[in-house]
């Protein structure tokens, strides 16, 4: 995958993404003015690529972040790559749109760059972000999916959003948007869990050759937040193997996963509230991982997946999008 300047690549639909972002999920210990100092922060040093979404629940402290750069000259509106995402329980066609305004509206910013369905699993809609029965068991919304994507393209259409994708979307799902008759826009991503120890290879290659880029969260291993992670999982920077390819390039471990994932031809997420290793996962672009190292990166696959999303299971047919994401 060959890098402009800018460290960015070209989607399926002639628009350009930074390969590199901040994440900004925070998990609810964290406050919210941590997200919007993070923000600043990556800003700073020369993060483009910011992702967000309405789950996370701190689109207007990330957006406040993202004016005040504006405002101070670091950088302008076109310079920075929004991402957003489209929650569960807005998966039926008459409610994207409105999202989408949500959306902005926190951010206070006319158009965003990128909006993808969050999650392939649609909820009921309502006031509450994961609706639970008398049973403790999520309350599902019967909704075909190629119907919301094509209120998803209506946005596109309109000017709201430059690029629409998805995220957390297996290949049976993907072949079911990119199969619609009728398509207008293919989804320009799959944003999903990636790292050393849950490669995705397969669903790489897939994407690839329907020339979908694959964005990677977690590329660092995730917060340990129960009951999203299993507490009792390996982490990943703390790999020997990559240590020790750290070390021959007087790396950090991240540095490694960062650039493993990028050489890959990957879209890679970093998350992080600590100003010294925002500066740190940043600094991926003035060094190469040999065809050596890569192998070695690449024996480390586990399929382990630190998110665990049964507890979202709705009992939904793979046309409606239902079941856990899976490679």
């Amino acid at each position: 995958m060959a890098l402009s300047k800018s460290h960015r690549v070209t989607m399926n639909d002639g628009n350009t993404i930074p390969v590199l972002g901040l994440g900004t999920y925070a998990p609810r210990s964290v406050p919210k003015s941590e997200g919007e100092m993070a923000t600043k922060v990556a800003i700073e040093v020369g993060f483009r690529h910011i992702d967000g979404a309405f789950l996370y629940e701190n689109e207007k402290e990330v957006g406040q972040a993202i004016r005040a750069k504006i405002a101070d000259g670091t950088v302008t509106r076109k310079d920075i790559f929004y991402t957003g995402k489209l929650w569960n329980t807005y998966h039926r066609p008459e409610l994207v749109r409105p999202a989408l305004e949500e959306t902005l509206k926190n951010l206070q910013l006319d158009y965003i760059d990128l909006y993808i369905i969050h999650c392939p699993m649609s909820f009921k809609p309502g006031k509450d972000m994961i609706p639970f029965d008398e049973n403790q068991k999520v309350i599902s919304d019967s909704v075909d999916l190629r119907d919301t994507w094509e209120a998803m393209e209506k946005c596109k259409d309109a000017g709201l959003v430059k690029s629409i994708g998805v995220s957390n979307f297996n290949r049976r799902q993907l072949e079911m948007i990119l199969n619609k008759p009728g398509l207008k826009y293919k989804p320009v991503c799959n944003q999903v869990e990636c790292h050393p120890y849950l490669n995705q290879s397969k669903l790489l290659e897939f994407c690839k050759s329907n020339d979908i880029i694959l964005v990677a969260y977690s590329s660092l291993g995730t917060h340990r937040e129960a009951p999203w992670v299993d507490q009792n999982s390996p982490i990943v920077l703390e790999d020997p193997v990559l240590g020790a390819i750290a070390k021959k390039h007087n790396r950090t471990p991240a540095q490694v996963a960062i650039r493993y994932q990028i050489q890959r031809g990957l879209v890679v997420l970093a998350k992080s509230f600590t100003e010294k290793r925002i500066k740190e996962n940043f600094q991926v672009f003035d060094f190469q991982l040999t065809p050596e190292d890569m192998k070695a990166i690449d024996g480390l696959n586990k399929n382990l997946r630190y998110l665990i999303f049964k507890q979202l299971s709705c009992s939904q047919k793979t046309v409606q999008g239902g079941g856990e994401p899976t490679s």
